[in-house]
């Protein structure tokens, strides 16, 4: 068995893991990292990255279709073609292509900075030891810090295991074929990413939830707009309706609604997407006898654990559950295990919710703020850019306290505003002030104007609507 020491070993390269690598390379702290699988973890490989590459492809597909129909959605521009169609095969390629420019990236970075990669399973002997086990002999590494980064996994139904026709997201990012009918086990967020762009892509879609409204994690008034873009694709939503199996054939999902009355709905492919778990089993964790906090690791605002010189980061330590969030905590670790003085308390961590329209939640929404604070919204159909790209549905929602106009949250629904939700987040941690969002000049035409608006509305003084 070979034998390495470090001064930092990270257990898993996703996307908290190997920006801690990166960051800790930089400041000459000697790094190994290691990774069963490919560098980037869930997000660059099977999440983040390819689901949003697999939503465009989706989006540009169905706005040609739209427009070969003659539905009059280009109609009034002037925009006439013909006979489109989908070669998944190719889409899947053009999105494999992405993910690998990526993780080839990541991998330059990581060499760059004098980072040692071990690619194999990590399998924990004790807080300063750690074995891994790749294609060769095995590896024993002995460090000074250990840093947890192992992410998550989808979570899966008992009754309806993962195989065949019954998919996890992996699987329906890189699909053979188009199915011509996909059920959607969860209408949470990544349920309907997913399902809005296999409906455009030309499926047939139910979504089956067992409370009874889409994105339960999001305000209502957030996700009415979701509900009704949803509703206009054609896309199916059982609502307080429980998945109870496949039916005996396999071409059916069984449930039961709020009435207990039973059916099936027909199907060629289940997607399940019901929430992620911690990874905290496989790598033998328990060694550890870390304190936890549920099913997560517990840790302080250092990302320490209950283990001196062993912390934990990203998915494994609890919500939000966000690539950001990790990503941010293991640049934090990096720095400390270097010496430098760091806290992770965000004022603030943005969520984006990437359906058609887009969902963008950072900080308070009104009804966690109280009653001590006020809202406004500005909606985007009096909005010019919004106007142009033909994307008026939705609003800007901003939440400020009363007393001192500090603002402590920022939602909004609609075309793009992803985009949005960076000047979200500096205003929040940086302490502004309604008077400062109204006061700074935004750019027109723009849908950022939207923003300026909601401020200057919550003042009273809104100039376009």
């Amino acid at each position: 068995m070979q034998n390495q020491t470090t001064t930092l070993l990270v257990i898993g390269a996703g996307p908290g893991g190997y920006v801690a690598a990166i960051r800790a390379g930089q400041l000459g702290v000697p790094t190994v990292l290691v990774e069963a699988d490919r560098l980037g973890g869930t997000c660059l490989n099977i999440g983040c990255i390819p689901s949003k590459a697999l939503i465009h492809a989706a989006d540009e597909f169905d706005r040609v279709r739209h427009l070969a129909e003659g539905d009059g959605s280009g109609v009034a521009m002037g925009i006439r073609t013909k006979s489109p169609r989908i070669d998944i095969a190719q889409t899947v390629g053009w999105k494999d292509a992405i993910v690998t420019r990526l993780t080839g990236g990541v991998g330059a970075l990581l060499k760059k900075h004098g980072v040692t990669v071990l690619k194999g399973w990590a399998r924990i002997l004790d807080g300063k030891t750690v074995e891994v086990q790749g294609e060769g002999e095995p590896v024993r590494v002995s460090c000074q810090h250990l840093l947890l980064a192992c992410g998550s996994e989808p979570v899966e139904l008992p009754f309806m295991p993962f195989g065949g026709k019954v998919w996890s997201a992996t699987e329906a990012l890189s699909p053979a074929s188009v199915p011509q009918r996909l059920v959607v086990v969860g209408a949470g967020y990544i349920g309907l990413e997913l399902g809005t762009a296999y409906r455009k892509l030309g499926a047939e879609v139910s979504v089956v939830e067992a409370l009874d409204r889409i994105l339960p994690n999001y305000d209502e008034e957030l996700t009415r707009p979701v509900a009704a873009a949803l509703k206009r694709l054609g896309v199916h939503l059982h609502l307080a309706t429980k998945v109870l199996g496949m039916n005996a054939a396999g071409d059916a999902v069984l449930v039961r609604n709020a009435d207990d009355a039973e059916s099936e709905i027909a199907a060629d492919a289940v997607l399940v997407a019901v929430g992620r778990r911690p990874r905290v089993s496989g790598w033998e964790l328990e060694r550890l006898q870390l304190d936890m906090q549920g099913a997560f690791i517990k840790v302080d605002d250092r990302c320490a654990t209950s283990m001196r010189a062993v912390y934990a980061i990203g998915d494994l330590t609890g919500e939000p559950m966000l690539a950001h969030r990790a990503m941010a905590q293991g640049e934090m670790v990096a720095e400390l295990v270097a010496g430098k003085v760091r806290r992770f308390d965000p004022v603030a961590i943005p969520a984006v919710c990437f359906t058609d329209p887009e969902v963008v939640v950072v900080g308070k929404c009104p009804p966690e703020a109280g009653p001590e604070c006020l809202s406004a919204t500005f909606p985007f159909a009096a909005n010019g850019r919004a106007l142009t790209l033909s994307a008026a549905e939705g609003f800007v929602r901003v939440v400020a306290r009363r007393d001192d106009h500090r603002i402590v949250g920022w939602q909004a629904v609609g075309r793009g505003v992803a985009e949005l939700c960076t000047a979200f987040s500096h205003s929040i941690e940086m302490g502004a002030l309604l008077e400062d969002v109204a006061g700074t000049i935004h750019a027109h035409p723009t849908l950022g104007e939207a923003v300026q608006e909601a401020a200057l509305r919550a003042l009273g003084h809104a100039l376009h609507v």
